[in-house]
């Protein structure tokens, strides 16, 4: 005989009277994550249903939970006409017809209009632009900005020249490129190509109670805080991202710059504004924006950070940019915590982000 603690997980749910099974409490929610993870069938109906099914809810004591589609058709009984639980869910076909228009826009010579896109995928301009932020986190304008950068550095990467990059790129003119190439690059094309040669770095490395700080500025503003124990480890790391600059250290008037740094992570109240050269995606300097407007003391989530730059469905790619980010502190990425509260991962380890978070929160108090 078969003892509960030998019981598999499934086995051990499919025992549970379907009220005190956790899968009901998704499908009375009309829980659309759990769309494609379960199903449901209905004896008294002889229907099978998604758990997002908008059909009122069904008695549990008629109620069947299935862990697969094929065990829902198992039963004999037809899929639900309101919910369609063999077809893909709403969501999956939002997201075949974003990626499409993702490939439509990369693989065009010129950037395609709005309306264009939207009628590639039979949808109108205003839902698809909609749909287009909510999935992407990018309007379908800004998306193609950035696969062009995304071009125009592959092709200054291989070899070509400016002008050759600019256009292959899909600019039809090279003053159009050039008055975003900074913003774009974070250089101009020439130094881009060169691999940011004789670009000047500055940096200096300081001690705080949480371990070695290194502060690392451009000409247009402070690129990088590293954070971590090992004082010559950070100056690698700042030698492989910019190879080609030339590093200036031992400066003692940087080192004030970084002295600031020291004291805003010992006591967070004296506040840190420096300017800053942000070098990321439009997506990524969209959230360290919205980073930067997390006051001290206070936490966010990543999907509150999702919701509030409109893109609230752009959990996961919120937590990439927050693992990309490159400034620690003064874009306070530390910030932003799980939706349950639960710190997650942090690039300069987790007890960093915990000590940083206490310290704001003792200064709030």
């Amino acid at each position: 005989m078969t003892t509960a603690a030998q019981q598999t997980p499934a086995l051990r749910l499919a025992s549970l009277p379907v009220t005190e099974d956790p899968r009901w409490a998704r499908i009375v929610s009309r829980d659309k994550t759990a769309d494609g993870e379960l199903w449901y069938s209905v004896s008294t109906t002889g229907v099978y249903c998604r758990p997002s099914c908008p059909s009122r809810t069904a008695n549990p004591k008629n109620v069947t939970l299935h862990d697969t589609i094929d065990a829902a058709r198992a039963t004999g009984f037809r899929p639900c006409r309101r919910c369609n639980p063999d077809r893909p869910t709403l969501e999956c076909e939002n997201a075949a017809l974003v990626a499409r228009a993702c490939r439509l826009i990369e693989g065009s010579e010129e950037e395609p209009s709005l309306e264009e896109l939207a009628a590639a995928v039979e949808r109108s301009p205003s839902y698809f632009h909609r749909l287009f932020k909510a999935s992407t986190g990018l309007t379908p304008k800004a998306y193609a900005a950035a696969d062009r950068a995304k071009k125009v550095r592959e092709g200054l990467a291989t070899g070509n020249s400016v002008t050759a990059a600019i256009y292959d790129a899909g600019f039809n003119s090279s003053g159009r490129f050039y008055e975003k190439s900074t913003g774009l690059l974070g250089m101009t094309p020439t130094r881009y190509r060169a691999g940011g040669a004789n670009e000047e770095i500055r940096f200096a490395v300081g001690e705080a109670s949480l371990g070695a700080i290194l502060v690392a500025s451009s000409t247009r503003g402070v690129a990088a805080i590293l954070l971590g124990d090992d004082p010559e480890a950070l100056v690698r790391n700042l030698q492989d991202r910019f190879p080609r600059a030339r590093l200036i250290g031992m400066d003692r008037d940087y080192e004030a710059l970084v002295a600031c740094v020291v004291g805003f992570v010992e006591d967070p109240g004296i506040g840190l504004d420096l300017p800053l050269d942000v070098r990321g995606t439009a997506f990524q300097r969209r959230v360290w924006q919205a980073l930067q407007e997390i006051p001290a003391g206070a936490r966010m989530s990543y999907a509150d950070v999702a919701r509030r730059i409109g893109s609230p469905k752009a959990t996961r790619a919120v937590a990439g940019a927050c693992a990309a980010n490159n400034i620690a502190v003064a874009i306070p990425c530390h910030r932003v915590v799980r939706n349950d509260g639960a710190l997650s991962g942090y690039a300069w380890g987790v007890d960093r982000k915990r000590a940083l978070l206490a310290r704001e929160g003792a200064r709030i108090a």
